[in-house]
C-alpha cells in the first residue's frame, strides 16, 4: 500500500474517532411521536435551557414506549404530557425502582409559558410514593373537539352532557376531572359547538366563546363514529375508550370507537380532513389549529369546535437514578 493512501486512511480514522468521541456524550431523550404537542413542548422545554437538536439523540416515542426504553436504559431521560398521577409512570417505578423526576428551573417555566400557552404547575411529592419534594412543570388542559361536518347540535348536547353527567361511571382516574365546575377549562380562543354551548347554559354556566357555525344536521347523522385519542401507554386511549363506551350506551343511534394515534396535532389534522369526528386534544394546539398557527401555519382547521375539557395535562419528565441526572442542566 502506498504511503499516501496509508496517510489517508489514517486521516479518517481519526475523524471517526472524533466524531464517534463526540456523540457518546449526548443523551437519548424521548419527545413524543412526531406531529404530536409533545413533540412540540419537549423542544420548547429544551431551548429553554439552551438545547438543541444536535446536543442530544431524539426518540420519538410514544410515552409508554419511551417508558419501557427508560427502564431498558435505553432512553436516558423521557418527556410526557399526563394526567396526574400517571399509570405509566407507577408501573415504570413499579419495575426499575429508582425513577426520578426532573424539575423545570424558575427561569425555564418563564420562558415556556412565554412560547406556549402552558402555564406554571406544581407536582405535589404525595402524587407518586417515589418523589421526595415537590416538582415544579407546567400544564395545560386536555380537551374534547368535535367535527362541524359531522357532530349536529343534537349530538354535540348529547356529547357534553354524557360527559358531565356519567362521568361517574368511568372508572379511569382522570374521569374525576370531568365536573361541570371544570367544563369550560381551555376553551378560551376556541369556537364552542351550539350543542355544548346549549347543556352549559342550562346548567347555569356563562359561555362567552364564539359559537361554531354546522354543516352537520340530525338527519344525516352518521351511526359509526371515531374518537382520535393517543398511544396505548399514554392517558389518552384508556380514558377515550370508557368515555366512549358511556357514549355507546347513553345515546342511542351511535357507536364510537376510540383510535389509538399520534394524538393532539394528528387528531386536528385528521378532523380537517374529514376523516375523523372527534378529537381528545392538549388545548394549546387546537388553539393553534383554530388561528393557523404552528404545525398548521397557514392551514387552519375550520371545521373544529370546543365540545368541553377532560382533565389538566401535565408536563412529567422522568428519568433514572442510576443516569446521574438531576436536571437539565447536566446535559449542557
Amino acid at each position: 500500500m502506498k504511503r499516501s493512501s496509508l496517510r489517508w486512511i489514517m486521516v479518517l480514522l481519526g475523524v471517526v474517532l472524533v466524531l464517534s468521541a463526540c456523540g457518546e456524550g449526548k443523551k437519548n431523550i424521548a419527545i413524543g411521536p412526531p406531529a404530536s404537542e409533545t413533540n412540540n413542548v419537549s423542544k420548547i422545554i429544551l431551548e429553554a435551557y439552551g438545547i438543541g437538536d444536535g446536543d442530544y439523540k431524539a426518540f420519538q416515542e410514544s410515552f409508554g414506549a419511551a417508558a419501557d426504553g427508560v427502564q431498558d436504559g435505553n432512553i436516558d431521560i423521557s418527556i410526557g404530557i399526563l394526567g396526574l398521577p400517571a399509570s405509566s409512570i407507577e408501573s415504570l417505578q413499579a419495575s426499575a425502582k429508582d425513577v426520578r423526576m426532573l424539575s423545570l428551573s424558575d427561569e425555564a417555566v418563564k420562558q415556556i409559558e412565554e412560547k406556549s400557552g402552558y402555564k406554571p404547575y406544581t407536582i405535589p411529592k404525595d402524587s407518586y410514593d417515589f418523589l421526595t419534594e415537590d416538582v415544579q412543570t407546567v400544564t395545560a388542559y386536555a380537551i374534547l373537539m368535535g367535527n362541524t361536518d359531522t357532530i349536529d347540535e343534537e349530538l354535540g348536547y348529547e356529547l357534553a352532557k354524557s360527559m358531565i353527567e356519567n362521568a361517574s361511571e368511568n372508572t379511569h382516574a382522570q374521569a374525576k376531572q370531568m365536573i361541570l365546575e371544570n367544563a369550560l377549562n381551555g376553551s378560551e380562543g376556541l369556537p364552542i359547538h351550539p350543542g355544548a354551548k346549549k347543556y352549559y347554559e342550562e346548567q347555569g354556566l356563562t359561555v362567552d366563546n364564539e359559537v361554531a357555525e354546522l354543516s352537520a344536521s340530525k338527519d344525516n347523522r352518521k351511526s359509526e363514529l371515531t374518537l382520535g385519542t393517543g398511544s396505548q401507554g399514554g392517558t389518552y386511549y384508556p380514558l377515550g375508550g370508557e368515555m366512549a363506551n358511556l357514549w355507546n350506551k347513553y345515546i342511542d343511534g351511535i357507536n364510537v370507537t376510540n383510535m389509538e394515534t399520534g394524538a393532539s396535532v394528528e387528531n386536528l389534522s385528521t378532523i380537517s380532513q374529514g376523516n375523523m369526528d372527534l378529537g381528545m386534544t392538549v388545548h394549546v394546539p387546537a388553539l393553534n389549529a383554530i388561528e393557523g398557527k404552528a404545525d398548521f401555519d397557514g392551514n387552519p382547521v375550520k371545521n373544529a369546535a370546543f365540545i368541553g375539557h377532560i382533565y389538566p395535562e401535565v408536563v412529567q419528565i422522568v428519568t433514572r437514578e442510576k443516569t446521574g441526572i438531576t436536571s437539565f442542566e447536566d446535559l449542557k
